[in-house]
Parts: structure tokens; C-alpha cells; sequence
């Protein structure tokens, strides 16, 4: 179980070192990454390197037993690249010059930056390959963090030759983004500039190509310096940090290319729920890599600098979030940073050694943590223990986000809201890209995929056809990979195995939104559920589930083989069917006219799991407990700032907080025991096999 965070010892003094050293050990530090931004203090100057220092960091480190995941430090240019090159520098949509001064001042596709970060990884890994004290390669930082989309001359001749690579004519790229509308015709490469600030509207199909790009670029930028990691001799892992639903880069295409998932993840302590979006994110990053532990990256011990208000975490909260991520797959838990900066932007930001220092809360739960974590034995991958399937799809999400579209959708807070009903309910659940393979799954959720290509429509339907249950909610296969409609209307691929047609999207106005309506026109008393006309704010349907509110749209299908499960109240779709199934092969097929809202989908998650068999972790627990399965090891997890009483079932307790530690020798027997807040408790329920250690585990707090 690695367990450290960045360690930036170019900001402090020789003699700040080995007393960082000595605190690590006392911290149970394994593992620190270094020189993430450190290119100025490596190469001071154009072909000039010191390595001095950094040869004697590492020595520190090795000698004091703590490994280390070495950055290549092409993150942030120093001051003398962008000074010498300043046509390496990016721009935005209206052309202006993202200048140095701060970090990430490049263009992903500059050959100037490609080059000066090449020399630089070249260098650097011909020197440590071999080095006993590296155990992981660390490209670069967080691609795309800070600058999603570069608009230069760079991104326009790149985007050129990709949109070459691609189309290889001009004809087939015109039919393929449409330019015969609005006079767009081209009629050589030439003439295309990326989708930088316009009179109006740009073409949908080029904007999403452009995203296309983008992500294949970053990854291009990675891929060029793991390839001389790898030319140079290394043998190490090679990863980068991900920043979990992460929209400029399609990180299904990039996890390929990974040989260790990591992610850097920082809920906010304000919102009391944000531990269910941390949970996505680490299921979505267990689900990339399904046969090889994650490591989370980077997080905070407590408080941020970067928020308008920056809470800092509750007791205990630290060591329940980062157990969150133990128990859905990582081998690693790092926070930013090791030493609290004392000058720059960061240095509000917590660490893992403060700046007010040893005498504080942090640091006694750092090093509990550190004790509790070094405890553990080593754990089963455990990524192979969900039976539902939540599908998120990085090429759905930049269509969707294009304008111009009935409604506005946040396609990564409506999955999020899915997956939330599923997490309530203590069901696991993998995220899955639409191509995946899903025979394994006793239930599929697919919610809002506007853009379905045929291959993954195919996967979708054999997965029904096989006997799978597929939940498909509205605003679905509706355009090609080119975001363009395909012949026969809407649900073209999916309608026949759902058993239904779809008219219309019958876009409703977003709640909140201020509007007057023929319901509340002069009575604040009515609801807003009754609304008609075009002032329509929800859509509610009723069905044995109980009255679902929908919101955003509110579909005009027909029934075509499907039987209707609930039927919209009020409103211009009154009496209309809303959810629909049909069964199709040996599976059922299940359509949503509508886009719930949390309690909506919260019932019909209920249903479906119901439907197919589908069993939680463990049930009857608090709102805010979560259980989870890593194998045979499952974490129950208080999140909530009151205790808990919760149901165990029996096992080896392999670790616990302080005042959550059901039994003193080990071994506890399926009860009900009180867990307190942010208090946890981790079990490994096959207690006969059971290969670790029984001894008295530390505490957390």
C-alpha cells in the first residue's frame, strides 16, 4: 500500500530534507512523487542541468527507505523556454496569449514544446532508469487541467493534418460535418481554423472533432514521453494523473495506455454529499483497469485554496475518504503535498505536514493513517464484484455539450445522478464505456446517449437480447458519431428493442428557472407540476412505483410492442406513456420519457434492481453509511458528522477509527455496532481462508 504525496523540496533549503525524511518514517511514508514542477530548477537554461540536488533527494529518500514515482517535470515551462519561444505559448478562442506566470503555459501541439520537453524527459531518464529508489515513471501533471482547448496556430496546423489523417479528402470531411449548410463548404484543409470565437453558432460536427483532437493530443504529448521512458530502458510503471469525469480527455482511449490508473480527487467538506461524487470517481477509475489496483494520486489532508470558501475536513473525514478509495480498488492514498508551501498560490493549501506543524490535528491523522494503513494486508483487486453497469461515454458527453439542442444537459451530473440512486442504495456498481463488455452484469443504466454509434448500439441490444435488463432514459440515440441525425427519425437502433417511437423531446423549462404558467398565473399557491403550455417546469408521471417528477424533457413516444409502466399528469403529455419496458430476446428493455429527479430515479433504481436480482453490498443501512466489496474484504464507512448504528456481517476486522472497533480480537460475529462520525470499520468476510494478520490494528484517531 503505497502512502506519501508530491514532495517539492526545490522550494525549501538542504536542511529542510532530511529533517522531511525523518518526518516521512515517522509518518509512515512509503512513497513521494518528485519533480513535478521542477523543469526550471532541473534546466536552468537551455541544454544546462543540475542534477546535483536532485541526486541527493533521491539518495535521501532511498537511503531513508521511501520510494519514489519521479516526474518527467514537463508540466510547467520555466521562464527561459517561453522567453526564447513565445510561439510555444497557447491561445483562447478569441486569440488571446495565455502568458507564463503561472503553469501550463504551453501549447499541447508546439513542436517548439515537444522538442525542449523531450531533451528534458531524455536526459532525465537516462539518469535514474536504474535507480533503486524509482519505482514509477509520472508523466507530466493533470494534461489539459488549466487549458481544456488551445485555439493557436499550433492547434490550427495539427488540427489540419488529424482532420488529413482522418477524412484523407476534402469531400469526405464536407459530408461528414454537413458544411452545406451555411454556405461552410471547403474545399482543401487549408481553409479550416479550429472552432475559435465566431459570429454565431459553430458547426457541431467540427466542435466535436476539435474535442477529438484535443484529447488525442494531450495523449500524443503522453504517449511520446513514455516512449522514451521505455527506449531508454526503464522498466518502472508509467502512469499520469487523471482528474476523475474529466472533460477534454477521453480517458477510455487514454487508460490503454497507463500501466497503473491514478487520480487526484478533492470533494468539497462544505457539501455533506460530495462523498458520493468522490465514490464515482473512484469507481470510474477502478473500472478503467479492472484487473490492476488504482492509487489515488492526490488529495487533501484538509482544507483547499481554490474554492470561493475552503472548508477545511472534519475529524476523521480525511481517513474515511481516503478508506473509501482502499475499499474500491486503490493501492495508494497521496495527498498534496508533503510540506505546506510558505510562498506561491498553494500555500493555503493543507498538506500532510502543516504549517503550523506537528502539534495539530493533521498531522496526528496523517500519521494514524499512515500506521493504519502500513497494517493492512495486502487486498484482492476486487474490481470484478459489481452486478449493475452505469454506462459514461467521454464522446457522448462533447456532443451533448455542443449547442443548439432542445435542452441544456449536464451529462455528467445526470449520470452522477443515477449512479447516487444505486450508491443510497449500497449497490455497486462499475462504469462502463457503451462498447464494453456487459454479459456480466445483472442490469445496465444508460442514461442520455444522444450520440450512439452503431458498434456500441449492437452491444447494447445483444447485451437485452442475452438477458440482460437495459435501462435506456430519454434524449438516446438520436445522432451518429457525426452529430448528425441517421434516416428514420430518432431511436433508430435501439426503438425496435425497446418497443416504442419517439416523436418528439418536449423540452420543459429548467427548474428554477423563472417563468409564468397557466397553472401559477396569479395563484402562488399552485404547484409547479401542473403547469401546461410552453411554461411547463416538470413533467411528472405516475406508475406502481409511486409519482416520479420529471424534469428537462418530457418525450412524445408510442407504444410499439413495449407495455407501459407509467403515464405522465398534466401538462401538454397528459395520459401519455413516460416508462416503458419491453422484452426483447431473453432480456428486458426499459425506456425513460422523461429525465427524473434524485427521488425519481431512486424509485426506479429500486424497480430495476428489484427486476433483475440485484443485491446490495449490505441493506438497511443510514443514509449517510456506505458498504462496499473489495473481494472478500467490505468496508463499512460513516460519512455523516453523527454516529451510526449499522448491521456487519461476520469477518476479520482488518482495520477500524478509534471508536468504531466492534471486538478486541479480531474476529467479530455478524451484530449491529455503532459506527461514530467519519468512523469505519474494514472486514474480511471469509474469515476461514483468512491470510493476514489478527493482531490489534492501529487507530485511526
Amino acid at each position: 500500500m503505497y502512502y506519501g504525496g508530491d514532495y517539492n523540496p526545490e522550494q525549501w533549503p538542504e536542511e529542510t530534507w532530511h529533517d522531511d525524511v525523518a518526518k516521512m518514517r515517522e509518518a509512515g511514508v512509503t512513497m513521494v512523487s518528485i519533480g513535478i514542477f521542477a523543469w526550471s530548477r532541473i534546466q536552468p537554461a537551455e541544454g544546462v542541468f543540475d542534477w546535483e540536488w536532485l541526486d541527493t533527494v533521491i539518495e535521501l529518500l532511498h537511503a531513508g527507505g521511501i520510494a519514489v514515482d519521479l516526474a518527467t517535470a514537463t508540466a510547467s515551462p520555466p521562464p527561459w523556454a517561453t522567453s526564447a519561444y513565445p510561439e510555444m505559448l497557447p491561445r483562447d478562442e478569441d486569440g488571446t496569449v495565455f502568458w507564463p506566470g503561472s503553469r501550463q503555459a504551453y501549447a499541447p501541439s508546439s513542436p517548439v514544446y515537444r522538442r525542449l520537453a523531450s531533451e528534458l524527459v531524455t536526459a532525465l531518464v537516462e539518469r535514474y532508469a536504474e535507480h533503486p529508489a524509482i519505482v514509477m515513471w509520472h508523466v507530466n501533471n493533470e494534461y489539459g487541467c488549466h487549458l481544456h482547448y488551445d485555439y493557436s496556430d499550433n492547434a490550427m496546423h495539427a488540427f489540419r493534418d488529424w482532420l488529413r489523417a482522418k477524412y484523407s479528402t476534402i469531400d469526405a470531411l464536407n459530408a461528414a460535418w454537413g458544411t452545406a449548410f451555411w454556405s461552410q463548404l471547403y474545399t482543401d484543409f487549408e481553409q479550416i481554423v479550429p472552432p475559435r470565437k465566431a459570429p454565431y453558432s459553430r458547426n457541431p460536427a467540427g466542435q466535436l472533432d476539435f474535442k477529438r483532437f484535443t484529447s488525442d493530443t494531450l495523449l500524443e504529448l503522453y504517449r511520446m514521453e513514455k516512449r522514451i521512458i521505455r527506449a531508454a530502458g526503464a522498466t518502472q510503471p508509467v502512469t499520469t494523473n487523471f482528474m476523475g469525469a474529466f472533460p477534454p480527455a477521453d480517458y477510455w482511449r487514454w487508460a490503454a495506455e497507463m500501466d497503473i490508473i491514478s487520480d487526484d480527487c478533492y470533494p468539497d467538506p462544505n457539501d455533506p454529499e460530495s462523498f458520493r461524487s468522490a465514490a464515482f470517481a473512484r469507481d470510474l477509475m477502478r473500472s478503467f483497469k479492472p484487473d490492476v489496483p488504482w492509487i489515488l494520486m492526490e488529495q487533501a489532508t484538509s482544507a483547499l485554496n481554490w474554492r470561493p470558501t475552503n472548508a477545511p475536513k472534519a475529524p476523521g473525514q480525511m481517513a474515511a475518504l481516503s478508506m473509501q478509495a482502499v475499499a474500491r480498488g486503490a493501492d495508494g492514498v497521496l495527498f498534496f503535498q508533503w510540506r505546506q508551501s510558505r510562498a506561491g498560490s498553494e500555500k493555503f493549501h493543507s498538506a500532510m505536514l502543516p504549517q503550523a506543524g506537528t502539534d495539530t490535528r493533521t498531522w496526528r491523522e496523517v500519521t494514524a493513517l499512515g500506521a493504519a494503513l502500513g497494517a493492512l494486508p495486502q487486498l484482492p483487486v476486487g474490481a470484478r464484484d459489481a452486478t449493475v453497469a452505469l454506462v459514461f461515454d467521454w464522446q457522448n458527453w462533447w456532443a451533448i455539450d455542443n449547442p443548439d439542442h432542445p435542452t441544456a444537459l449536464d451529462y455528467p451530473a445526470l449520470v452522477q445522478r443515477w449512479y447516487a440512486a444505486f450508491h443510497r442504495m449500497n449497490v455497486q456498481l462499475d462504469i462502463v464505456h457503451p462498447g464494453a463488455e456487459l454479459g456480466r452484469y445483472k442490469a445496465v443504466i444508460a442514461p442520455q446517449l444522444y450520440l450512439l454509434t452503431s458498434v456500441d448500439a449492437a452491444n447494447l441490444l445483444s447485451y437485452v437480447e442475452g438477458g440482460g435488463h437495459l435501462l435506456v432514459t430519454a434524449f438516446s440515440d438520436v445522432v451518429d458519431e457525426n452529430d448528425a441525425f441517421r434516416d428514420g427519425g430518432y431511436l433508430t437502433q435501439l426503438g425496435e428493442a425497446l418497443g416504442i417511437r419517439l416523436e418528439d423531446f418536449g423540452a420543459l423549462v429548467a427548474p428554477g428557472a423563472a417563468v409564468a404558467t397557466a397553472a401559477s398565473a396569479g395563484d402562488s399557491s399552485s404547484s409547479p407540476a401542473a403547469a401546461t403550455g410552453p411554461g411547463q417546469v416538470f413533467a411528472p408521471f405516475s406508475s406502481p412505483l409511486g409519482v416520479v417528477t420529471g424534469t428537462l424533457l418530457a418525450e412524445e413516444i408510442h407504444l410499439d410492442g413495449a407495455t407501459q409502466l407509467g403515464a405522465f399528469t398534466g401538462g401538454r403529455r397528459d395520459g401519455d406513456a413516460a416508462f416503458t419496458v419491453n422484452r426483447h430476446g431473453d432480456g428486458a428493455a426499459y425506456y425513460l420519457a422523461t429525465i427524473p429527479d434524485d427521488a425519481g430515479c431512486a424509485l426506479i433504481a429500486e424497480h430495476l434492481v428489484a427486476e433483475s436480482g440485484v443485491e446490495p453490498v449490505l441493506a438497511g443501512l443510514p443514509p449517510m453509511v456506505e458498504a462496499i466489496r473489495r473481494g472478500d474484504v467490505v468496508a463499512v464507512i460513516n460519512h455523516g458528522a453523527a454516529s451510526a448504528t449499522v448491521p456487519v456481517p461476520s469477518g476479520v476486522v482488518l482495520g477500524c477509527s478509534e471508536l468504531s472497533c466492534p471486538t478486541d480480537d479480531g474476529v467479530l460475529a455478524a451484530r449491529e455496532f455503532t459506527l461514530e462520525p467519519f468512523g469505519f470499520v474494514l472486514l474480511d468476510t471469509e474469515v476461514e481462508s483468512f491470510q493476514g494478520s489478527a493482531q490489534p490494528w492501529p487507530s485511526i484517531r
